[in-house]
C-alpha cells in the first residue's frame, strides 16, 4: 500500500492513500464507456444529419463537431469538478499535487496531452508500466505535472486537525489569536473535542479560562460557543495570510 503526505499551508500533515493500478484502470473503463455511450448517441445524430443533409462532407463535418467534446473528456472533466472524472467520482478518488498546493488547469492539460503516448499510442502499455514501477504510482502525464492519484475514502477527517470549516462571509470575533501557535490551537482543538464528548463540563471551563488568560478577551460567551470561535477565528484569520 502506498501512501502520500500532504503538508497543508497550516503546516498540517495530511496521509492518504495513493490508489492502486486496479483502480485506475476500473475508473477509465467506466469513463470509456460514457464515451461509448456519447459515440452511440452521436451515430444516431449523425443518422439524423443524413436525412437533412445530402452533402457527405457535411454530415462528416457537423458530426465530427458534435463528437468534438468527447475528445477532452477528461480534461473538461478533471478541470471542472477539481481532478475527478464520472468513473474517479465513483470510485472515489482525485487527483492532486504531490506538494500539496492547488491543481492548476495548466497540470491538467500537461496530464491530458501525455494520454497520447501514456495509453493511446502503445495501448497503455506506458502508462501501466510507469504507474507499476513508479515510487507514487504515477503515469507520465503524472510525472510531467506533479501530480499523483489519491484516494479520498477514509481520508483524514478535518475535526483530527486544527483545521476547522469556516463559511467564506464568517466574520471573526477575537483579533488576538494569532497569538496562538498551530500546537497551542492542536491541544485546544483535542481537549475540547474530548470534552465535549464526554460532556465533561469542568474540563471545559478550565480550557476557557486557560485561553481567556492568554488572549485577554473577557469574553461573555458561554464555554462551548467560546472555544468553538476562538477555533474557527485562528482558521479565518491564518487561512487568509
Amino acid at each position: 500500500m502506498s501512501n502520500l503526505q500532504i503538508n497543508t499551508t497550516q503546516n498540517v500533515n495530511l496521509n492518504y492513500k495513493i490508489v492502486s493500478i486496479g483502480e485506475r484502470i476500473i475508473a477509465f473503463l467506466i469513463d470509456g464507456f460514457i464515451l461509448y455511450l456519447y459515440a452511440i448517441l452521436v451515430s444516431f445524430i449523425g443518422d439524423a444529419i443524413g436525412y437533412i443533409y445530402e452533402d457527405r462532407w457535411t454530415q462528416r463535418g457537423l458530426v465530427a463537431l458534435i463528437f468534438l467534446p468527447a475528445m477532452g473528456y477528461s480534461l473538461f472533466m478533471h478541470a471542472l469538478f477539481n481532478g475527478r472524472t464520472v468513473g474517479k467520482m465513483l470510485l472515489k478518488m482525485r487527483v492532486v499535487k504531490v506538494d500539496g498546493s492547488p491543481v492548476h488547469w495548466s497540470n491538467y492539460l500537461v496530464r491530458w496531452m501525455l494520454r497520447l503516448v501514456d495509453i493511446y499510442l502503445f495501448i497503455g502499455s506506458v502508462g501501466i508500466l510507469s504507474i507499476l514501477f513508479t515510487d507514487k504510482r504515477q503515469r507520465l502525464g503524472d510525472a510531467a505535472a506533479g501530480t499523483v492519484v489519491i484516494s479520498t475514502k477514509n481520508k483524514t477527517k478535518v475535526s483530527h486537525t486544527i483545521l476547522e470549516d469556516v463559511a467564506e462571509d464568517y466574520i471573526p470575533t477575537f483579533t488576538n489569536v494569532t497569538m496562538l501557535t498551530d500546537k497551542d490551537v492542536r491541544l485546544i482543538k483535542d481537549t475540547f473535542r474530548i470534552a465535549k464528548k464526554s460532556n465533561d463540563y469542568k474540563t471545559l471551563t478550565a480550557l476557557r479560562v486557560k485561553v481567556d488568560s492568554i488572549l485577554h478577551t473577557n469574553s461573555e460567551l458561554y464555554d462551548v460557543q467560546y472555544i468553538d470561535t476562538v477555533l474557527k477565528d485562528y482558521n479565518f484569520y491564518t487561512q487568509k495570510l
